[in-house]
């Protein structure tokens, strides 16, 4: 079946990277070890670039080369959204919790365009019939509906590879078939240390 994958980046790093030993994740490869009957001709990863900040100053290089190993598949395509970082006034939640308002400034990331992008594309390559299948990389349900609509509209099976915990009650309905990602798939996936592309070698970051 033709099959096209469609990564929810930061989902799949909170839902089943954050903390591991597994970050050096070849996503690709992953998806062909999860899906053998299935013929993947691409893998979409929707992110946005992250800011350095005070603590990690080097967190957007490990970004960088992590997207750079990403593509040394052909298959594979980032899109890329943005961040927005902005101070507003929140209420304390210790003060809240007593019954009180107390304004504070705080400093509030947030992850725009991802969400949106993995929609429009699904949607996209689902118009254009390039694909019999499309496997979801996510467990968010603001994708409900345009699952939902490839799905219904277009007749396309619907999967679903979940890196969180619990599958999104939402989803669940939509998925001809959902596989978990486990920790023997991560690691069974992990690129080779030292990789090589068009501007030369680069190796996996410390820590990871």
């Amino acid at each position: 079946m033709r099959t096209r994958v469609y990564v929810d980046g930061f989902n799949l790093y909170y839902g089943s990277l954050k903390g591991t030993a597994y970050k050096w994740l070849d996503v690709a490869s992953m998806c062909d070890a999860l899906l053998p009957r299935n013929r993947i001709d691409k893998v979409r990863y929707f992110t946005a670039r992250i800011s350095a900040r005070p603590r990690d100053p080097d967190q957007p290089n490990r970004q960088q080369t992590y997207l750079r190993a990403l593509v040394t598949d052909p298959r594979v395509e980032v899109h890329l959204g943005h961040f927005l970082t902005h101070e507003v006034t929140m209420p304390d939640a210790h003060a809240w919790s007593q019954g009180m308002i107390r304004p504070v400034r705080v400093i509030k990331t947030e992850e725009k365009g991802s969400d949106v992008n993995l929609a429009t594309y699904l949607l996209l390559d689902a118009f254009e019939d390039t694909f019999d299948v499309a496997v979801i990389i996510s467990n968010d349900s603001d994708l409900k509906e345009p699952i939902s609509l490839v799905r219904n509209r277009f007749g396309k099976g619907i999967g679903l590879l979940n890196p969180q915990e619990r599958v999104s009650a939402a989803l669940k309905p939509l998925a001809h078939f959902i596989k978990p990602i486990r920790s023997g798939a991560l690691r069974n996936s992990q690129f080779r240390d030292q990789l090589e592309d068009s501007n030369g070698s680069f190796r996996k970051p410390r820590g990871w």
